[in-house]
């Protein structure tokens, strides 16, 4: 081989090479930052909200679903409340206790490798005495190792948020309808309809933020409103129920995949109807036990 052959060779091989590094610098440049992630933290989601990419968040409450919900690529799990209604059948989400929370956040915590973990704090273990707030944000950390806690309300657990912050312990606000207050408002419809609750709630917004928060859920909220407090504020905005333009988006899990059938708001779309599915399932299931059909002869051993 001459050697302008080998020059000519050298200078394509060297070509190819280069194109071949920018391009996999380019992808790196433009991927996502969820994409990026390897393990979401709260750094993560105000990075998303600057970028402008939507942060998904969903409930769990055990070890099973909690490892699908987190393979599936979710940003956010929430250990809700909500665990009150479709995991023990209360009514509301007032009797469920710190204790119970701490299991199910357990439960959650063994199955996540990427997806932020927060941790709702229950009613009566915040409100009025910053100090057993702090107390239980400690035992829910410590005890749970979830990343994060999520209170609700604005200025009346504005201390609360504070002390707790104080302990190096994220937090995460909820302002608009707070089902925690549900005996109060007296029923579940829309709130901050009027001007002064509407300003209201934007003002604890930016309580919550200048708090130390690092993100707020809008629940049940005209979306003109959220508009307003996500474009008011620096911290992203996760919506239930308050319209498209908050910088994420909330769903409790059980109602995504129809498994619970009798709670249906207009916010919530449906990807599953597993209720059918499962009740299907269970009648064929006994269906074959009573005929003898299962288990047959390849589901049974030998000797």
């Amino acid at each position: 081989m001459s050697f302008f052959t080998m020059w000519k060779w050298y200078k394509k091989k060297s070509n190819f090479l280069r194109r071949g590094f920018q391009n996999r610098l380019d992808r790196r440049t433009t991927m996502s930052v969820h994409a990026k992630a390897r393990k979401v933290t709260t750094h993560t989601l105000q990075e998303m909200k600057r970028a402008g990419e939507k942060i998904t968040m969903l409930t769990a409450y055990d070890y099973s679903l909690a490892k699908l919900v987190d393979q599936a690529g979710v940003d956010v799990i929430l250990v809700g409340d909500s665990a009150s209604n479709v995991m023990a059948g209360q009514v509301t989400t007032v009797p469920i206790t710190l204790e119970h929370m701490i299991y199910h956040a357990q439960c959650v915590q063994r199955a996540v490798d990427r997806a932020l973990i927060v941790v709702d704090m229950p009613f009566g273990t915040y409100q009025g005495n910053s100090a057993i707030a702090l107390e239980s944000a400690i035992r829910i950390m410590k005890e749970s190792e979830g990343h994060a806690v999520k209170l609700e309300g604005g200025a009346e657990i504005l201390q609360s948020v504070e002390r707790i912050l104080t302990a190096g312990i994220p937090v995460m606000g909820h302002l608009g309808l707070t089902p925690q207050s549900i005996y109060k408002f007296g029923t579940y419809t829309v709130r901050a309809k009027e001007d002064e609750e509407a300003e209201k709630l934007i003002a604890d917004a930016k309580l919550l933020e200048e708090a130390g928060c690092f993100a707020i859920v809008l629940e049940k909220i005209p979306r003109e409103l959220a508009l307003k407090v996500s474009q008011a504020i620096n911290i992203p905005t996760i919506g239930i129920g308050a319209g498209p333009d908050c910088d994420g988006q909330v769903l409790v899990l059980h109602d995504l995949l129809g498994i619970t059938m009798d709670f249906s708001p207009r916010f919530l779309r449906r990807y599953l109807n597993l209720a059918e599915d499962i009740d299907g399932a269970i009648k064929s299931y006994c269906a074959d036990v009573r005929s003898g059909d299962f288990p047959n002869d390849e589901e049974s051993y030998t000797s």
